[in-house]
């Protein structure tokens, strides 16, 4: 059922000036889902398990098992160590279910995407974790829709850029974590962050 009120972005912008790499997913779940303040906060979303598998071979490397939550402080410095910025293509959303799923959400408010990479000098090269987030930012620019686990090239503003097209971190997403990994890998290693 369609609720008449838009959700507000809960989150600002992760935007260090050093980042080289944008990932853009496309909208928070429900905070009742969250187990932390951060991006992909949902303890069954594996992008942070993913995370660890490809910088550090240990897929728990941000994860405290015991209490069921990430180590957000870890996975801050590590993000600036890396240089990884983090946001979403949409700002508002509608929520047409009750749930986290891209399938029903209605963008109301698309990301200024351009706004964001003018704050990030050394960004040449964006990740979208979706069909949603891939979807909505190709209205932006005009980019070649990459196949997933794949990469298209486009130019903003003179500046060469990379859109790289990752599987979803969602365990809804048809694909082992591994697998998973073994994309985000070739990704960081094609983005000169790996």
């Amino acid at each position: 059922m369609k609720t008449n009120s838009a959700e507000n972005h809960p989150l600002s912008p992760f935007l260090p000036e050093e980042a080289r790499l944008l990932m853009l997913g496309s909208f928070p779940p429900q905070r009742k889902r969250w187990c932390m303040d951060f991006y992909y906060p949902n303890f069954i979303n594996d992008m942070w398990r993913i995370m660890g598998l490809v910088f550090f071979d240990d897929r728990n490397r941000f994860v405290d098992i015991e209490h069921k939550v990430f180590r957000r402080e870890d996975i801050i410095a590590f993000a600036h160590e890396r240089g990884l910025a983090f946001y979403d293509t949409a700002t508002a959303v509608r929520r047409l279910q009750d749930n986290a799923s891209d399938r029903f959400l209605e963008v109301v408010t698309p990301t200024d995407v351009a706004a964001l990479l003018s704050r990030l000098p050394l960004c040449h090269a964006i990740v979208t974790t979706g069909q949603k987030a891939t979807d909505t930012l190709r209205t932006q620019f005009d980019v070649a829709e990459p196949p997933v686990g794949g990469s298209s090239p486009f130019t903003w503003e003179g500046r060469s850029m990379r859109l790289f097209r990752m599987p979803s971190s969602s365990r809804a997403y048809p694909m082992k974590l591994e697998r998973k990994a073994e994309f985000y890998r070739r990704m960081m290693e094609e983005a000169g962050l790996l």
